[in-house]
């Protein structure tokens, strides 16, 4: 077989160009730091370090995520702890409010003062997350939650929480309803609310007598009838003095079982599986009820504290010192449950602050790995790089000297 002298330097070119190929090729391996320089160079792990990367992607949308949800709840709390402040503030003035040396000038400081924490309370219920978000209107995040119309304060968003993915299978709120926080508040106990009735005797108006009801508790669960109400008539004997109730409402049956009672400052009234006491000597025809729970918004119980305040001096007419006393103690309590009802919400966000900061430190974990995982199947190991390329360095040099001596022969050096 005859090899002529082409296709002896043909060949050489072709085994030095493959060996400046291969150079090249180590080269920009140091130098970007990568094994892989193109899919065909390893197709399967070109193909994991995609499907690494996407997760890797996804995992930080997700730390993006709980960020911006952080921010948001940490804003919320913050500001419902300013609320918790100002509800123990307005508690404060309602207990002292009750000072009997305290003259109507005074009160109606007192009313002022509470006017300037109302307007307060309904800034912190529009406050935003700084970007324009109400933090409290539901779904309708660019809606005022809350506006004074004709002195009465209306929700304007709705019940919707939003929520924001924290993971790939979590989903947390980042908002409250308006309407939960701030309107949803159940008055009296919970169950039931006490107070005084309208007297249908003469003088026709509020109680004129001293008896002050208390909140009342639930003493047996199985025989309260829900939904019911109930009144309590007081009646005094013109001959002897002595008081006595009458407790009327559904069911009838409960009539004749109550009917002249006689009456004991401070002595429990029981029926139904409810229990109250009334201290104090109500007066004849004076009259007391008990009704369900209604929800009542936290600006109401503030809105009626204010009124009470900025009645005229306490005449017999509007139910003199005690038609405020009951005021007031029906204040405190509806204030006391509007403060359980924040501080529930406020728990709500710690918990999901806890989970949110769990979630941020399993995603750290979690990125770690990817980057160790793209690492080990994109990285180059500099030691061997750096080897390969010293060595096909140094035989590359030595084909190229060697191409160079092999090429310069002639036949006609040797004639």
């Amino acid at each position: 077989m005859r090899i002529s002298t082409g296709a002896i330097y043909d060949a050489n070119v072709a085994a030095l160009g493959q060996q400046q190929a291969t150079l090249l090729k180590t080269q920009q391996q140091v130098a970007t730091g990568r094994r892989i320089q193109t899919a065909s160079d390893d197709p399967v792990a070109a193909a994991r370090a995609i499907s690494v990367n996407q997760a890797d992607a996804m995992n930080a949308q997700y730390g993006a995520n709980r960020t911006a949800l952080r921010h948001t709840l940490s804003l919320a709390e913050s500001n419902l702890q300013s609320v918790t402040s100002l509800l123990q503030d307005v508690q404060v003035a309602a207990v002292n409010a009750g000072n009997g040396a305290l003259s109507t000038i005074d009160r109606h400081t007192m009313a002022t003062e509470l006017s300037g924490k109302l307007q307060e309370l309904i800034g912190l219920a529009n406050s935003t997350d700084g970007v324009g978000n109400y933090l409290f209107s539901g779904f309708q995040s660019h809606t005022t939650p809350f506006a004074d119309v004709s002195g009465t304060i209306t929700y304007n968003g709705d019940d919707g929480q939003r929520l924001m993915q924290a993971n790939a299978s979590r989903q947390i709120a980042s908002s409250d309803s308006g309407a939960d926080v701030f309107m949803r508040v159940k008055n009296g106990n919970g169950t039931f609310v006490t107070q005084p009735g309208v007297r249908v005797a003469a003088p026709v108006g509020a109680n004129i007598g001293t008896g002050i009801i208390s909140p009342g508790i639930v003493t047996d669960p199985a025989a309260l009838v829900t939904g019911n109400s109930y009144t309590i008539s007081f009646s005094v004997s013109a001959v002897t003095g002595a008081t006595s109730y009458t407790v009327t409402g559904a069911p009838t049956a409960l009539a004749p079982a109550m009917a002249g009672v006689a009456y004991v400052s401070g002595q429990a009234i029981s029926f139904k599986g409810i229990q109250f006491d009334i201290q104090g000597a109500p007066a004849d025809g004076d009259i007391f009820t008990v009704t369900p729970s209604t929800n009542e918004s936290i600006f109401k119980t503030v809105s009626d504290l204010i009124a009470a305040l900025n009645d005229p001096v306490p005449t017999a007419a509007n139910g003199g010192t005690t038609g405020l006393t009951n005021s007031l103690s029906r204040g405190l309590k509806n204030l006391d449950n509007a403060l359980n009802n924040v501080l529930s919400i406020r728990s709500s966000l710690g918990l999901r602050l806890q989970e949110v900061d769990a979630l941020q430190t399993a995603g750290d974990d979690l990125s770690l790995q990817f980057k160790e995982t793209l690492s080990q199947l994109q990285d180059v190991d500099p030691y061997k790089a750096y080897s390969d390329l010293a060595q096909q360095n140094a035989t590359l040099q030595a084909s190229l000297k060697s191409f160079a001596a092999v090429s310069s022969l002639s036949l006609f050096t040797y004639i």
